[in-house]
């Protein structure tokens, strides 16, 4: 907590910078349509401490996929350590995964 001597001042604002390197690998593909991995996905599996690109570039190549309401997709891999869920969105001619998880 921060003690102010007058209410009239306010916080400095403070920003935290993420440095997210881009890997330039071969493009993937689901049934005809690219796979785009958003940058909130990578903070994400980041957050979670799942290895991207590895882990998650292996989740979306060989996890079983289902798919929920009307556009809604995920890949789910299951190992020792638990599982890996990459939730997306199905948009025209591209799959975005928007989000990636940890399961038991």
């Amino acid at each position: 907590r921060f003690a102010w001597k007058s209410q009239s001042k306010k916080p400095a604002e403070k920003f935290i910078y993420l440095d997210i390197q881009v890997y330039l690998m071969d493009n993937l593909y689901f049934n005809g349509k690219e796979l785009w991995i958003t940058s909130h996905a990578v903070k994400r599996a980041r957050e979670r401490e799942i290895a991207y690109p590895d882990q998650v570039y292996d989740v979306l190549q060989t996890g079983k996929v289902f798919r929920f309401a009307k556009n809604g997709i995920k890949f789910i891999k299951r190992s020792k350590t638990g599982s890996i869920i990459c939730i997306g969105e199905e948009k025209g001619e591209c799959i975005i995964i928007k989000t990636i998880e940890r399961g038991n």
